[in-house]
């Protein structure tokens, strides 16, 4: 790995947060959320079963965790930056080996490799813009960062729409790595290296919450991944197994991704007016009403509006709870979130085999649909039982 140097002239940061989302579209909207649209394309190509397409997931949600696991023990930014550059490049790896094997071991490994490299998105590229900001006495734009989510979904979903019908499932997962090569280049070259910054104490932080609290927040979280890669996993397939969506995955996943874009301004300025928790009792609720919504009709209008309902509301709680968490812990959120992510991990490593396997045994996508509205529900409840003091 070539030394990293301070650019000259000093980034703008505009380029710092394009580095970030850039980082975002390649680790998570390729190397890890492509396979959602491709996913009803590789069951007839290689023959995947429903149960095997959850395993799969499993195993990227397990590189994840392991990801989540390997940074919350390093405490050097700069270690962390070039954890950040071998991500970009497992992504891009991960992504393009997909399309030269149809092993389902290797399939497997690969799926690992791309939930380890989605790590250099969502914890350190932000961990990244959120340093450059602080130490250039800038307003953090998280919020803008997170954007990222919703368009890496936009673009994954476009590509494989317009290769639909010219490429097989390998030749898409190539092709996507050669499009992931094209957001490495900013993404690698528009992040500085971190800096050190100096620490302050802010007199008017709050304390930090109780054992209690923050319990009933990793458990209400759980439940979240388990509702998020339910959908994030398996909402292609579902709605591909309706009349009105068959031949039209992509499109919905689109749909997702557009939605997303915005969500987490519009969250942000939610929850400015309502308070931190009953915003993400409200995203919570909507979510759970995005997975009833197919199980009351397979027609046009509940499965787009399940897919706009999911997109608005799983990147915004990301945000929020992101936001929560920043509140309580400003001097230090990293710990804190590293439980959190931890418990997000897990559920999104149990629930994609569960629901895979429920699917496998009744032939439907409808128990794993009740699965996760009944865990939103109970996050529901778990965040009525803290205190609404996150204004």
């Amino acid at each position: 790995m070539p030394a990293s140097r301070p650019p000259s002239p000093s980034p703008r940061p505009w380029q710092v947060i394009g580095a970030g989302i850039c980082a975002l579209v390649l680790t998570v909207g390729l190397a890890r959320f492509a396979y959602t649209p491709l996913l009803p394309l590789m069951r007839v190509d290689a023959g995947l079963s429903a149960a095997q397409g959850g395993w799969l997931a499993t195993f990227n949600y397990l590189g994840y965790l392991l990801g989540t696991l390997l940074v919350a023990r390093v405490g050097d930014m700069r270690v962390k930056f070039h954890f950040y550059r071998i991500g970009l490049l497992l992504a891009v790896l991960a992504t393009a080996l997909m399309g030269i094997t149809t092993d389902v071991a290797l399939w497997s490994a690969l799926r690992f490799v791309a939930g380890l490299s989605s790590t250099a998105g969502l914890l350190l590229a932000s961990g990244l813009v959120l340093n450059w900001l602080l130490s250039q006495q800038q307003r953090p734009r998280l919020g803008l960062h997170f954007a990222g989510l919703g368009l890496g979904i936009v673009i994954s979903g476009l590509a494989t729409a317009a290769l639909a019908g010219h490429a097989g499932s390998s030749a898409q997962w190539l092709w996507l790595g050669g499009l992931g090569l094209l957001f490495l280049v900013p993404a690698w070259h528009w992040m500085p290296a971190p800096v050190a910054i100096s620490s302050h104490t802010d007199a008017n932080a709050p304390a930090p919450p109780g054992r209690r609290w923050r319990q009933l927040l990793v458990a209400a979280y759980f439940c979240a991944g388990v509702g998020f890669v339910v959908s994030a996993t398996f909402i292609v397939a579902i709605l591909e197994q309706t009349p009105t969506f068959h031949g039209h995955g992509s499109a919905v996943w689109v749909v997702v991704g557009l939605a997303a874009l915005p969500s987490t301004f519009g969250w942000d300025r939610l929850a400015a007016r309502m308070g931190l928790i009953r915003a993400l009792m409200l995203a919570f609720a909507l979510q759970a009403v995005s997975f009833v919504l197919p199980l009351l009709d397979d027609g046009l209008a509940a499965g787009l509006g399940s897919a706009l309902l999911f997109g608005l509301t799983f990147a915004g709680i990301v945000s929020l709870t992101l936001t929560v968490v920043g509140r309580h812990y400003p001097h230090n959120p990293a710990k804190a979130m590293a439980t959190l992510t931890l418990s997000y991990g897990v559920a999104q490593i149990v629930a994609p085999a569960l629901a895979g396997t429920l699917a496998r045994d009744s032939g439907s996508y409808q128990a794993s649909l009740l699965l996760a509205a009944v865990m939103m529900v109970i996050g529901i409840v778990l965040l009525w039982c803290m205190p609404d003091d996150t204004h």
